[in-house]
């Protein structure tokens, strides 16, 4: 299962329906109490991360990374080409990929499919 963490409702249901398209489980997280309950009652693979979320999203991205569970999951984080700082504050805080949103636009097949797998 893949959870996703999205901005606004536009992200949320484009990558919940591409999803559902390819057969792929996928859940949303709207908080860290979320967070902690999809941990516990299944076992997610990975994460996407909206980083328009801004401090919200990190927040859930270290708490993710300080769980055991969440550990080994992988976590794939899109934003605006322009924040580079945001980018790079979610490098730092355990995002293997971080993508512009264009890329992850044209690229959420891909993605998905890659997640599901376990691929790298």
């Amino acid at each position: 299962m893949i959870l996703y963490f999205a901005s606004d409702l536009v992200w949320a249901t484009r990558i919940k329906a591409t999803a559902e398209d390819l057969g792929i489980a996928c859940r949303p997280v709207r908080n860290l109490d979320m967070l902690a309950q999809r941990l516990g009652d299944s076992a997610p693979g990975a994460l996407i991360l909206d980083l328009e979320t801004e401090a919200a999203g990190l927040e859930l991205l270290r708490a993710l990374r300080a769980d055991e569970r969440g550990k080994g999951m992988r976590v794939v984080a899109f934003g605006p080409h322009v924040k580079k700082d945001l980018m790079q504050a979610a490098r730092d805080a355990g995002a293997d990929e971080v993508m512009t949103r264009g890329a992850f636009d044209h690229g959420l097949v891909d993605v998905l499919v890659r997640l599901e797998s376990g691929a790298r």
